[in-house]
Formats: structure tokens, sequence, C-alpha cells
């Protein structure tokens, strides 16, 4: 008999996932969770939708700005990142070992032959108390929450300069990830998730 109560909503949810694949309901609810603090969240803004191909040789590079506020993240660590998320879909990319001023970058892509300079700049970042030892030290009860950060990136072509494309990316932590985490530990996923925009594999 309880079978019978319980048959239509099994037959219901046989139904819903016969008409959606397990990828797309995964998705959906990474989404949701994203938009609902759980899970870490990116937004990117471009100022176009140029697209590159996928044996384009780009030269990575950060600049020597450092985020206003008491954040001190490691000096190249948004050209490293980005360059962690290229690798895997730009076989020839190359990245900078330090930072260096625009003129200097270009200097550097031309010098090795890239078709396109990636210019990095981390513009803000906020490192919210996370962990006990961090409330601890800063004993700040308006500081707990979430990390957040925004990055700045300049697609360049190197032979003619022309400016390409512009991305804004800003992250925020989840309430996953909150304990003893760090704002450039955020950059990763948006980065790689550039590189796809970039080949044209997501919007």
């Amino acid at each position: 008999m309880r079978f019978l109560y319980g048959a239509p909503w099994l037959l219901t949810a046989l139904l819903l996932t016969g008409c959606m694949k397990i990828s797309d309901m995964a998705e959906g609810t990474r989404y949701h969770l994203r938009d609902a603090g759980i899970l870490d969240h990116s937004d990117t803004r471009r100022s176009s939708s140029w697209r590159l191909q996928a044996d384009s040789f780009i030269y990575i590079a950060q600049g020597h700005f450092v985020p206003p506020g008491d954040v001190y993240p490691r000096p190249n660590v948004v050209a490293e990142e980005a360059f962690n998320g290229f690798v895997e879909y730009f076989p020839m990319v190359r990245r900078a070992r330090e930072p260096a001023g625009l003129e200097e970058a270009m200097e550097q892509a031309w010098a090795v032959g890239a078709h396109y300079l990636l210019y990095t700049r981390f513009a803000a970042a906020d490192d919210r108390i996370g962990s006990f030892d961090e409330f601890n030290d800063q004993r700040a009860l308006d500081r707990l929450g979430v990390d957040s950060g925004v990055v700045q990136l300049m697609l360049v072509e190197t032979s003619t300069r022309y400016l390409v494309d512009t991305a804004r990316i800003r992250s925020r932590g989840g309430l996953i990830s909150l304990y003893d985490a760090r704002p450039e530990e955020l950059l990763g996923p948006p980065l790689q998730e550039y590189a796809r925009r970039l080949l044209g594999l997501s919007r």
C-alpha cells in the first residue's frame, strides 16, 4: 500500500531524470550552490567575444600593482595561476618569472615570438577571517566572512599592439572553503574558464 502512495513521486523523478542528463543536473546543482554562497563563485565580464586559435602563442605577465589593504599575495600569483589554467588549452604558452610593467612585458613577449600578451593585474583582494587562528590574531567580528578578489586582464596582439580583449574577474569564496583560505586561492578556476572562453568552448 505504501508503494502505491510513493509510486507517483517515483514516476515523476524518473521522468525528470529521463529528460535531463546527469551532467546537466550536476552542473545545475553546482550553479545554484555557487549562487547561494555555498561554493566558490566567480563572474567574468569581457569587452569582446574574440576567439583565439588553439595554436596561438600566448605570453603571460603580471603588473607590479599590489591590491590595497592588508593583503599581500605572492608577487606573481596571477600570472602563475593563469599559466596553470591556460597550459591545458594552449600548448604554446609561457609566463614571465616576475612582475613587469606593460612595456617591459610587451618586449618580453616580442622577444620570445609570442602572438599575444596576456597582461594581468590583481586589482583588489579582501582576506576575511576564516579560521580560529585568524580570529585570535585580529579579534574583529566585522572581518568574519568569505574572501573575495578582483583580477583585471588585457589581451594584446604583439605584432600590432591591438587590444584584443579586456576582462574583469570578480571572485568570492564559499562557505565550504571558508576555513583558512586566501583570496589568491580563488583565482585558478575562473582563469581556466577564461582560457576556455577564448577558444569558444564555453560562454
